[in-house]
């Protein structure tokens, strides 16, 4: 029982960007000098290098940092295709299951004030909803913000003011192009939350989720046009704002002692657009792959006068450990009655230490690698399609490596290609497999994989069945502001996932 008494628990927030690179960052060696309050919000706490996404893609990310678990544990993963990407897409039926227990819900019973300000992507059905899994409040969306939309044969997304719809992308919320005010209404939502939790004397946690990084990427008049990067440098800069904006905030209002923040994607940089796309350092591909660029994240922990400022971590870790970490500093039991896949980093944030441990990567129902220490093995490969490659659909532009980067889904498991990722972080050069290193090495991490496999009861998947009568018709609360809109007939149908 971890005995934290209730005026010492800190008031925490989870600030997750949208298909930010790990290579976005200055700190992380980008030039383009774009995240200064981010790189400084590094320089103050912890860095960890070593940090991953549970998944290549948003929705299953995001699952897996709210459960604590792996999306094929919680259902959020697709069996209608072998180890294809999956999302909440308008015309998902499901979403995250009523059986999973989110931190939210966790740390609502707690006693926490709970709000998500930005995207929430776990279903958009009301029983989905944050607000009917733990949150107080909401502002943001339940999807992407795909668009526009004819209102006809598919839906503007609508975009939520607590429980009740407040009207939708490119209408009542416009995006113009690149153009769009929502990051400024997600940065104002943020501090009007805090500034109002302090006034109550209220101890809170702040689910952060600003989206205007992923495509198609805008930003406020104020910084279109600042950044070398074009729309997505404009988008980072303004995020990184953000980021500032709030931690200041915490300054000023004497909070920032007593609140333990953190900072990551929710998976690599989206590289198809080239050169107009984010950074993933020297990793190889991005979004959609399993390969360093799709999964290693940024992260960074911050809380002045309990993080030691100015450290560097390569403990290997990921979003669910902010599930188990979160909890242990509410003092909050995780649950018991099922495997979770996080843990708890409190030793690793404050005495600094470093626990070898697998991380497991998959793609939609398929473990496609496992690394352990600074070995990845990848029981099998694959970026896209060839013939999205060559329509245009590039997961790894300027990379091409034989017998890696491969546009089939090969099977890889009875001759696994090793990699050791101090040497080689591009993932380039695989071990040869007559080495005694090789042999060595593939030998431990077999057995990594039967001890898991052994263990491990899949969810139902909850991203299988589509239905067009499904999609965000009639949002909760749409009457309200006459944006009820006529739905087709219902029509269930096997949701086609091509990556």
């Amino acid at each position: 029982m971890n005995h934290v008494s209730a005026t010492n628990r800190p008031n925490i927030i989870i600030m997750l960007m949208d298909d930010m690179g790990w290579g976005d960052l200055g700190v992380l060696g980008n030039p383009s000098k774009e995240t200064p309050n981010i790189d400084q919000m590094s320089a103050e706490g912890m860095l960890f290098t070593d940090f991953y996404a549970p998944n290549p893609l948003c929705s299953p990310s995001r699952a897996a940092l709210m459960t604590g678990r792996l999306p094929i544990r919680n259902g959020f993963y697709t069996t209608n295709a072998r180890a294809r990407n999956a999302y909440t897409d308008q015309p998902v039926v499901g979403g995250i299951a009523e059986s999973e227990i989110l931190l939210s819900e966790l740390l609502a019973e707690a006693g926490y004030r709970n709000k998500i300000v930005g995207k929430w992507h776990l279903g958009y059905r009301d029983e989905f909803l944050p607000t009917n899994r733990g949150f107080h409040e909401f502002f943001g969306s339940s999807n992407v913000h795909f668009g526009p939309y004819d209102d006809v044969t598919r839906p503007n997304i609508p975009v939520f003011k607590n429980g009740q719809l407040a009207g939708r992308y490119y209408e009542e919320f416009a995006i113009n192009g690149e153009e769009s005010n929502m990051t400024v209404f997600y940065i104002q939502e943020a501090v009007e939350f805090i500034e109002e939790q302090v006034r109550s004397n209220q101890t809170f946690f702040l689910y952060w989720t600003p989206d205007g990084m992923h495509g198609p990427v805008f930003a406020s008049s104020r910084f279109i046009g600042r950044s070398q990067r074009g729309s997505y440098g404009d988008s980072v800069m303004e995020v990184d704002y953000g980021v500032g904006v709030i931690l200041e905030t915490l300054r000023n209002l004497n909070i920032a002692n007593n609140t333990f923040v953190f900072f990551a994607s929710d998976n690599g940089a989206a590289l198809i657009d080239k050169a107009a796309a984010g950074s993933n350092g020297p990793l190889l591909c991005g979004k959609q792959t399993t390969f360093e660029g799709g999964m290693r994240s940024p992260g960074i922990a911050w809380w002045p006068g309990r993080i030691d400022p100015g450290q560097v971590t390569h403990q290997v870790s990921s979003l669910m450990d902010l599930f188990n970490t979160a909890l242990e500093l509410a003092g909050v039991d995780p649950p018991s009655d099922r495997i979770l896949d996080g843990t708890s980093l409190t030793d690793t944030l404050f005495a600094g230490q470093v626990t070898e441990r697998p991380m497991f990567f998959y793609r939609g129902d398929e473990l496609m690698a496992v690394r352990y220490g600074l070995y990845k093995m990848h029981l099998w490969t694959w970026t896209n399609h060839l013939w999205q490659y060559q329509s245009g659909i590039d997961f790894c532009p300027g990379f091409e490596i034989e017998g890696i980067t491969t546009h089939d889904l090969v099977n890889r498991t009875d001759n696994p290609v090793l990699i050791h990722l101090g040497r080689d972080p591009m993932e380039r050069y695989p071990i040869g497999n007559t080495t005694a290193e090789y042999q060595e090495q593939v030998e431990i991490i077999r057995g990594i994989v039967a001890d898991h496999q052994d263990q491990l009861v899949p969810g139902i998947p909850a991203l299988n069945w589509c239905d067009n009568a499904a999609m965000e018709w009639t949002p909760p609360g749409c009457e309200l502001i006459n944006q009820c809109l006529q739905a087709p007939p219902s029509s269930l149908y096997r949701c086609v996932w091509d990556h």
